[in-house]
């Protein structure tokens, strides 16, 4: 079994368009706490390393998985659209975990993120 490991990267302050989220789709996802953190799972079908970007930003988790797009010759599309389009997927988490100390890999399109609980120090000082 291959695993990449994935490094990750603060937030861009740069806005999303409305027409960049249109060629988007939601992925499937699995979120779950557990006492040192959140393991966030994501199936992403067809996506590599190379084309996950995954941003905190504040309270937000933002995960872009692009899909490598081939240009076929002679070609022609007919229902393909929505297959083709890549992955996008917004949480809101709150101010308890660290994006800092956030951990991600990717197996066969599966997207696993490991995201710890802040100190409760930390907490306060947010608050």
């Amino acid at each position: 079994m291959k695993s990449t490991l994935l490094s990750t990267r603060n937030p861009s302050t740069a806005p999303v368009s409305a027409a960049r989220v249109a060629s988007f789709r939601e992925p499937v996802y699995e979120c779950r706490e557990t006492d040192h953190g959140l393991r966030l799972t994501v199936y992403v079908p067809g996506v590599e390393a190379s084309g996950v970007d995954i941003e905190g930003n504040g309270s937000d988790l933002t995960v872009t998985a692009r899909k490598p797009h081939p240009v076929r010759v002679n070609f022609e599309a007919l229902n393909l659209e929505g297959v083709q389009r890549d992955y996008l997927l917004r949480l809101r988490l709150g101010n308890s975990f660290d994006f800092g100390a956030m951990a991600a890999e990717i197996t066969r399109g599966v997207l696993t993120v490991n995201l710890p609980k802040r100190a409760r120090a930390a907490l306060a000082r947010v608050a």
